[in-house]
């Protein structure tokens, strides 16, 4: 059987040699040449991670990481067990042939495991993209065959590594789909078939809106054509976010159906305070820079909300009420505010108000990095009561329910609706910046004296300096000089696809 293999793996390799490939001379070695070291699809990376949203860049760092899996793989195990010389090159005419041949042996080829691993990896998690991606790999596979350096066989067994590595990155870090939200608790919600009854309100100055210019109104009628959509915060509109948000509610009501929002975090948060005011339920179309609160829905995109919206699925989430407390400080302030993700007090709002400074003239991500440096350079630590005890502190986070991750790098939620409060506290003190950094690198993060941890369904916080600024949902203000905040469990009903 070996020999029957090999025979039919010479000659399939010989056919590709002798046959005229219109245009592929000018093509396939060319490509062929640009997977080496796998800097095609590190280069495709870079540019989904810059030019894409969070779904894309997550896609994109799957893709990566089973490309990894399978060089390692293909360079330290298989090439070593099998030791196959190359194909010889007499056949092969000359301006196909790469310029620098290979010196490693042929069995299996890493270039074609590289190129399907990424493939594979990206489609797991995004599949509209890896079909994309999927003529690429192929093309860099034949290209193998096609400049001489590999037989046939050798490319079918990289692509079938490269796919095995995908699969088991996907078996060690689980993607989205697999571990999507608890559908706890489900709620009562309209069906709204084609639309009728919602009223979305899309917010123009968010983000991903001002960045990509961005139809929603286009985008929302071609899944549901019944439903209105009002557009504000655009350069000749006027009219204030919230009275919009109060206008769409009403009429929302009128019709018995549903507010929609499109637009971040703090639009998402202010249009979740008017659905509950008003006893509506909530549909979330992400279309801001981060989209925290969507993507832990599990809402990654407009269509996935208009689906939901049209079947009626729906769950119910938890809201945290804080406001100002009548100390003899604030007695005029009493107003409560709502959050739907994190509060914090201390280094993380300086970080907003310089990101948001800079976020319009050079982006998101680059202007998030100088805004970290900026204030691990200047930032210092705040004096305060949590709870009736004093505190130093470089930062205290309040998180909306339980999420995941250690020390100050929360990564998301799994239930929006555990009754919980996540506080997590940096306390000041000599060298506490070091001891934490140190303490991160060596993966004693959740041990370490400088970081404080509890759960919590309130918390008190009181002797705040004036001119201190607070941060919730990514919107900056100043703070009162104390404050209360409770949770408010199953307080918002939000449409989201549930799993079966």
């Amino acid at each position: 059987m070996r020999r029957v293999l090999s025979a039919w793996d010479r000659s399939a390799f010989r056919m590709v040699a002798v046959r005229h490939w219109p245009g592929g001379d000018r093509v396939l070695p060319k490509l062929s040449r640009s997977a080496d070291h796998g800097a095609l699809w590190l280069g495709l990376a870079a540019g989904a991670a810059v030019v894409g949203g969070r779904p894309v860049r997550r896609a994109a760092l799957r893709g990566v990481a089973s490309l990894a899996v399978a060089s390692a793989t293909v360079n330290t195990v298989a090439k070593a067990s099998v030791r196959r010389h190359r194909p010889l090159l007499d056949a092969v005419p000359v301006i196909r042939q790469l310029t620098r041949q290979p010196f490693t042996t042929s069995f299996p080829s890493g270039h074609s495991a590289s190129a399907v691993a990424f493939a594979t990896g990206v489609a797991l998690e995004r599949p509209a993209w890896g079909l994309a991606l999927a003529p690429i790999a192929a093309s860099v596979c034949f290209s193998r065959v096609y400049t001489g350096v590999h037989y046939p066989g050798d490319v079918l067994a990289g692509a079938l590594l490269g796919a095995g590595a995908a699969f088991a990155v996907r078996g060690l870090v689980p993607t989205r789909a697999q571990l999507a939200p608890p559908a706890r608790p489900r709620a009562s919600a309209p069906a709204l078939p084609g639309g009728e009854g919602l009223v979305v309100v899309a917010n123009a100055g968010s983000g991903q809106r001002a960045a990509v210019r961005t139809d929603v109104a286009e985008q929302v009628r071609a899944v549901l054509p019944l439903a209105e959509v009002v557009e504000c915060g655009s350069e000749d509109d006027d009219e204030p976010l919230e009275e919009a948000l109060k206008a769409a509610a009403g009429r929302a009501a009128e019709l018995g159906g549903a507010l929609g929002v499109f637009g971040g975090d703090g639009t998402v948060n202010a249009a979740a305070v008017v659905a509950r005011r008003y006893g509506l339920p909530l549909a979330v179309l992400p279309g801001g820079t981060y989209n925290h609160f969507a993507y832990d829905l599990g809402i990654e995109s407009v269509a996935d909300a208009c689906r939901a919206v049209e079947t009626g699925e729906a769950v119910a989430v938890d809201l945290v009420r804080f406001r100002p407390t009548d100390d003899g400080a604030d007695a005029d302030t009493d107003t409560t505010k709502y959050f739907l993700n994190t509060f914090s007090i201390g280094a993380y709002p300086e970080l907003v108000r310089v990101r948001e400074r800079w976020a319009r003239r050079i982006g998101a991500w680059p202007a998030g990095v100088l805004a970290a440096v900026h204030v691990l350079n200047s930032a210092k630590p705040v004096r305060v009561w949590v709870d009736g005890r004093e505190r130093q502190l470089w930062m205290l986070f309040v998180g909306n329910c339980t999420y995941r991750g250690v020390g100050l790098a929360p990564v998301r939620r799994h239930d929006l609706a555990d009754g919980v409060l996540d506080v997590r506290m940096v306390y000041g003190g000599r060298l506490a910046r070091t001891r934490l950094l140190a303490a991160a690198l060596t993966g004693a993060l959740k041990h370490s004296p400088v970081l404080g941890t509890a759960r919590a369904r309130q918390l008190r916080i009181s002797g705040i300096r004036s001119g201190t600024h607070l941060a919730y949902d990514g919107e900056i203000a100043p703070a009162p000089h104390a404050l209360t905040m409770a949770k408010e469990n199953e307080g918002l009903v939000v449409y989201r696809l549930l799993l079966e």
